[in-house]
């Protein structure tokens, strides 16, 4: 290193609105003919070499189950042990590295995504994820952008965090990457999430072996290649396509292990967690163990708050993406003096609603993610209509014939501890709880005491007394809150993303605080003239 460095200043992404006739949406559609028509055999990639095997599992679009988009290769036993070793035998190489030569390489990845790969990663979210354009657009390419950039500014601000030194000493802190490798495993519904997870560990110096969703693996391909273009060397992210469980076999036995970062169900979280306590003794040194897990994230109106507001955040914050995002709204409490005029204006958005294949630009609803989701969502709501606690008072229905849609789905209930106001669904039902409009504290309590999750929420209200009391009794209940505004769509550094309690460990991704996670610190205390005797003043007579 030849100077100390300023990198450049990270600003949002601006969003594409892919609007008729505009320049970008004739583009985007065009990428999706392409991929459409095109067979991609998907490989692994581990040391920078492309891996088949004989195994093949097909690609289908959800909303399109019978057509084909390609394959991946499943993995073994062997394929994630030679993942580790290749990041191992890269670690030396890619640590010592300067950090302005990694940071370049993630800079230049954000300029691909943002220009000649763009309609490609947007494309391959929309077929593979089922995401409307402008979900894929805000996700694939405007999140993933930011993080790659934000985290290039983070982690220079990690490195400028120096002690104080006192005459004839230097105090230095050196912000080391971790002993051994981590392991990055990703979910299906966010792109973004699944580029970040890996690269920002490697960002900081680490190596990284990268297990996606079975279910993201189509886009994970395309941000594989990304990085490869931006000429990320061979070794430091190893993309694999294992079963969970084998891969968990082999990955939290290995002494080497350093850290897992994981988006996924608090439930795969908690299995994890415990694998990794059975096996402490094993390890060269104690794990990083950072993860977002799950969500069953509130609106709670006042009973002095806009109708269209609030009907609004509803119906966006429950049904974008078809409910899928970690953040989505899944239960509302709403007082009875807006309740009808609330329910009114929420069934007017959904009956605009329309639903169906992500290359319309007219759907605004698209398929969940697969023929297990599609499963347990429909029994939730076969046991909704039959329950006495809920009415469906919209959608309610399934439809499996071409792709796994899930009507919009609004419940009412008059059991604030119903089943789908507790328990995480995952889909694009939203559960409606009406309180007496003279109960708003206790009505707070329900909604801190309810779930035991605690990822997003959002508070409407005109009162600014009732907006500070819900912001003071809700503070356990929400890592992320919103006041006048949907619980979803945290923007990297604007609002750091991550919940408590059952959520996760709350490491807020798109922030500093995340990327300390991935460094151990070392002070180095340098004395330019030592001390020659061991006697003090105090000693002498």
């Amino acid at each position: 290193m030849s100077g100390f460095y300023t990198v450049p200043t990270p600003k949002n992404e601006l969003v594409k609105n892919y609007a008729p006739e505009s320049a970008e949406r004739k583009s985007l559609q065009k990428k999706l003919a392409e991929l459409k028509a095109e067979f991609r055999d998907i490989p692994m990639v581990i040391n920078g070499k492309d891996v088949f095997t004989d195994n093949k599992i097909k690609i289908h679009p959800p909303h399109e189950r019978k057509h084909v988009l390609g394959t991946f290769s499943r993995a073994n036993g062997e394929h994630v042990k030679r993942a580790i070793n290749a990041a191992l035998q890269a670690k030396p190489q890619w640590e010592s590295l300067n950090w302005e030569q990694r940071a370049s390489i993630f800079l230049k990845a954000a300029e691909l995504i943002a220009g000649p790969y763009r309609d490609e990663l947007n494309a391959a979210t929309m077929l593979g994820q089922s995401k409307n354009a402008y979900q894929a657009e805000i996700d694939s390419a405007c999140e993933l952008i930011d993080f790659l950039r934000f985290n290039v500014h983070y982690m220079s601000q990690i490195y400028a965090m120096q002690p104080e030194s006192a005459a004839g000493i230097w105090n230095r802190l050196e912000w080391r990457p971790l002993e051994g490798f981590v392991f990055a495993l990703t979910p299906f519904n966010f792109t973004a999430i699944a580029g970040n997870l890996p690269s920002c560990c490697a960002l900081m110096g680490n190596v990284v072996v990268w297990k996606p969703s079975d279910d993201q693996i189509y886009s994970a391909h395309v941000i594989m290649k990304i990085f490869r273009a931006a000429g990320l060397p061979d070794g430091v992210i190893n993309l694999i396509f294992p079963d969970g469980p084998e891969a968990g076999d082999i990955v939290f036995k290995h002494p080497d292990f350093s850290g897992i970062h994981f988006t996924g169900s608090t439930s795969v979280f908690r299995t994890i967690w415990k694998e990794i306590g059975d096996n402490i003794s094993n390890y060269k040194t104690y794990p990083r163990i950072v993860g977002e897990t799950g969500g069953k994230d509130f609106i709670l109106a006042h009973p002095s708050a806009d109708a269209q507001t609030v009907a609004t955040a509803i119906s966006r914050g429950a049904f974008e993406y078809q409910g899928q995002k970690c953040s989505a709204a899944s239960r509302a409490y709403i007082p009875s003096n807006l309740w009808e005029s609330v329910r009114a204006k929420v069934l007017q958005d959904l009956s605009t609603f329309k639903m169906g294949s992500t290359e319309d630009f007219g759907n605004f609803i698209n398929a969940v993610i697969n023929e297990k989701s599609f499963n347990r969502i429909s029994h939730y709501l076969e046991e909704a209509k039959k329950s006495v606690d809920a009415e469906i008072i919209a959608g309610g229905k399934c439809d499996n014939t071409n792709g796994w849609f899930v009507e919009p789905t609004i419940i009412v209930t008059r059991n604030a501890k119903y089943t789908t106001m507790c328990e995480e669904i995952f889909g694009p039902v939203l559960t409606i709880y009406v309180y007496p409009e003279n109960e708003f504290e206790k009505t707070v309590e329900l909604v801190n005491g309810t779930s035991m999750y605690a990822l997003t929420g959002s508070i409407v209200s005109q009162d600014r007394y009732a907006i500070d009391y819900a912001a003071q009794h809700l503070k356990n209940a929400a890592g992320n809150f919103y006041i006048n505004d949907k619980p979803t769509g945290a923007v990297v550094g604007q609002q750091p993303f991550g919940g408590s309690r059952a959520s996760g460990t709350n490491d807020k991704a798109g922030s500093l605080i995340n990327l300390m996670r991935w460094v151990s610190p070392r002070t180095i205390k340098e004395t330019f003239v030592p001390a020659t005797d061991y006697r003090y003043p105090f000693l002498e007579k």
